[in-house]
């Protein structure tokens, strides 16, 4: 057995308390595998605005792995440098000219695809590898240092557009609604792809919203009004946080009375805390009669070992259910893990980046996948249901929807 077997080895027996068993194994200060050369990894997350609870739950998965294996990485004492990705291609420039200059062994995080494409060339011509955890646009083809662990931005849609041609009928309408920008035109051409086959149109022209950081109570009104004058049958929209609770409180305020369907961002981390009011509450009583159905590549309720494992000691350390973005940080350490384990001592960011292209399968908490051509996951998705798990709304996972990637 080797050193670092045996130390995990020995380590799970003594969680499991059976610390007889492990001294009769007869281990030392040498049986110790030796930690490598300290390492850096660079974090660009927003520190402030409306993504900052994104960008706490990205950073709250990777030190999550951090503290469940040492601290280390590879067999590497981690130094995690965060630095500030603002909302602008600039600001993610000057966060990653600043971690360049501390001499970061590979870089995480990335919340904005705004920022993703603003940074892609001076990653590339860094050649320092980038394991983004959230910001995903179709655009970002042809790289070489760049890879996500989390999703493009079309499969949500797709995957939904699979479900919805399958269960409605061909005359039903869905009004589309999105804010303006490339992530909602991307997760819309998703869902006419995965729509528009057999005949089947989208008879509804996709409405724009203003990319409201905090949006009033009466913003979307007007929009939604016109959407309901056309009578849909469904609603699908792509909306995140304050945004996404606004959305569907003047939904429900208009009168709709439909099912939604969204990509899962639209009920992710305190959306549905802020949405629940209660046993007695109009909202969650419209929310369970109506129905909101969301695909995503994660739920924290999924029943595999690493979810268990993952899900469990994130509840502990934070008193909340992890949401995708923590868990695709969580990967993203653990890809980076096992690249750096690949290369050995003395890693320098050309081998992690050519390691990270054998790494294979990743045993992940959203179930196990691996990296595709363009560097993206290979991954199933799945079909959740907003309704009470306990006495609290929750996404729970009622059946597999596609792989994709």
């Amino acid at each position: 057995m080797s050193q670092m077997n045996r130390r995990r080895a020995l380590q799970l027996l003594a969680a499991l308390g059976t610390t007889g068993l492990a001294a009769g194994c007869g281990t030392d200060t040498a049986d110790e595998a030796k930690p490598g050369s300290p390492i850096k990894i660079g974090l660009i997350v927003p520190g402030s605005g409306p993504n900052k609870v994104i960008g706490d739950e990205i950073t709250n998965g990777f030190q999550l792995f951090l503290s469940l294996n040492d601290g280390q990485l590879g067999g590497h004492p981690v130094t995690l440098v965060p630095a500030e990705e603002g909302d602008t291609a600039k600001t993610g420039q000057a966060a990653v000219d600043r971690l360049l200059k501390e001499g970061v062994l590979a870089l995480t995080g990335v919340v904005s695809s705004v920022v993703m494409s603003g940074i892609r060339d001076a990653v590339e011509q860094a050649r320092v590898p980038l394991i983004g955890s959230n910001a995903s646009p179709i655009s970002l083809q042809s790289v070489v240092y760049i890879w996500r662990t989390s999703y493009v931005l079309n499969e949500p849609g797709e995957a939904l557009g699979q479900y919805l041609r399958q269960t409605l009928d061909a005359s039903s309408r869905i009004a589309i609604f999105g804010t303006q920008g490339q992530s909602s035109r991307d997760v819309i051409d998703g869902l006419s792809n995965g729509y528009e086959q057999g005949g089947r149109r989208l008879t509804e022209d996709p409405i724009f919203t203003p990319d409201y950081p905090n949006p009033g109570k009466g913003v979307y009104s007007g929009p939604i009004a016109k959407a309901l004058g056309r009578r849909p049958d469904a609603i699908f929209c792509h909306y995140t946080g304050a945004q996404a609770v606004q959305f569907i409180k003047q939904l429900y305020a208009q009168g709709y009375r439909g099912p939604i369907y969204a990509p899962g961002f639209l009920t992710e981390g305190t959306v549905l805390s802020q949405l629940d009011d209660g046993e007695k509450g109009e909202e969650r009583a419209l929310i369970q009669q109506c129905g909101i159905h969301t695909a995503l590549n994660y739920s924290a309720d999924l029943n595999n070992t690493a979810n268990r494992v993952f899900a469990s000691a994130y509840r502990k350390a934070h008193n909340a259910s992890p949401t995708t973005f923590a868990m695709a940080s969580y990967d993203a350490a653990q890809v980076l893990d096992k690249a750096i384990r690949l290369v050995g001592e003395n890693p320098n960011p050309q081998q992690v980046n050519l390691a990270l292209g054998k790494i294979g399968q990743v045993d992940s908490p959203r179930g196990a996948w691996q990296f595709n051509q363009p560097r993206t996951p290979q991954q199933k998705w799945y079909l959740r249901k907003v309704q009470l798990d306990g006495r609290l709304l929750s996404n729970v996972v009622i059946s597999e929807l596609a792989t994709l990637g």
